[in-house]
């Protein structure tokens, strides 16, 4: 059975700072220390779908520097398959760095790194093979606009459900936009989207469906605390509620995490909606602990929670 996720994006060590409230512009803020964990959308994506007990793989790159070979051990030791990760000589590991405050939102600034090279024609040929194996694509675009291209775009020619994750949305995405499958988009890089493709709307719901009709794909927004919103290019829509999480501790990941566990839940053959109501549920409980990947639930905690 072709149930396995091949996730390509980004991958970063990310270096978090708590302090009791984000800084303003040329503001200074203190925290007590520094914590460093596994990031970038791509690999935090592949350690959720992983926990969801998925066959995974991560195509992407990293420099040949000891936080490269650390975020490798890392998706390791998460079952997760590195073989189409390239090792660049002369290249740093991306690197984010991150201010959470106690409520638990947070500001982020990003250095791309090796990110910045994947090589689009490591990108085809990791959606090449994995086609035998696998039965959906998931791609972020924290990396190069040639290489996001390569992989929806080869993702469709070989009929693979190819989902991509708007983060950021850019110009020099449109195409892809209009190749994919499904899009997830949160609500601001929603209206980004609406604004690159210059279709009017009035609220989420109408955005949603706008965007839907204007490139073919099917939508999943993800609305942070308000769970997140299903279309279709055919006008329906279908909200789904998020899990209540009592105790916040850092929404740094939760994005990731819906995609990860989407994608999971859409290799094995789930509906979109059964998925996002799947995926939500777990980045509700994603928010719980420091750390995009610390929080992340496992197939069994997310099962539980929707009872």
């Amino acid at each position: 059975m072709n149930d396995g996720v091949l996730v390509i994006g980004a991958l970063n060590v990310d270096l978090v700072v708590v302090a009791d409230r984000l800084p303003g512009p040329g503001e200074t803020v203190v925290g007590p220390r520094l914590d460093k964990f596994g990031g970038g959308k791509g690999a935090n994506a592949a350690i959720a779908a992983a926990r969801m007990n998925a066959p995974v793989r991560y195509c992407g790159a990293v420099g040949s520097d000891d936080l490269g070979r650390e975020a490798l051990a890392d998706l390791r030791s998460a079952n997760i398959d590195v073989v189409d990760v390239a090792v660049l000589e002369d290249v740093a590991t991306g690197t984010a760095l991150i201010v959470v405050d106690s409520a638990g939102e947070n500001q982020i600034a990003v250095a791309a790194g090796a990110n910045a090279v994947v090589d689009p024609a490591l990108v085809r040929s990791g959606v090449i093979r994995a086609a035998g194996w696998a039965s959906c694509v998931l791609v972020s675009t924290e990396i190069s606009s040639a290489a996001v291209e390569a992989a929806v775009t080869t993702a469709r020619d070989l009929r693979l459900l190819c989902v991509l994750n708007p983060a950021p949305m850019r110009t020099d995405l449109v195409a892809a936009a209009h190749t994919a499958s499904i899009l997830t988009p949160n609500a601001s890089e929603l209206r980004d989207l609406c604004n690159v493709l210059a279709v009017p709307y009035s609220d989420i719901a109408d955005a949603a469906v706008r965007v839907a009709q204007a490139t073919g794909a099917r939508l999943a927004v993800t609305l942070g605390a308000g769970g997140a919103l299903v279309a279709s290019p055919d006008g329906t829509t279908g909200p789904i509620p998020a899990v209540a999480v009592p105790d916040v501790r850092d929404t740094t990941g939760a994005g990731d995490t819906f995609n990860g566990v989407l994608a999971a839940g859409l290799s094995v053959g789930m509906t979109l909606t059964a998925a996002s109501t799947r995926a939500v549920a777990a980045a509700s409980l994603s928010v719980r602990h420091s750390g995009a990947r610390s929080g992340m639930p496992s197939a069994e905690e997310v099962d539980a929670a929707r009872l």
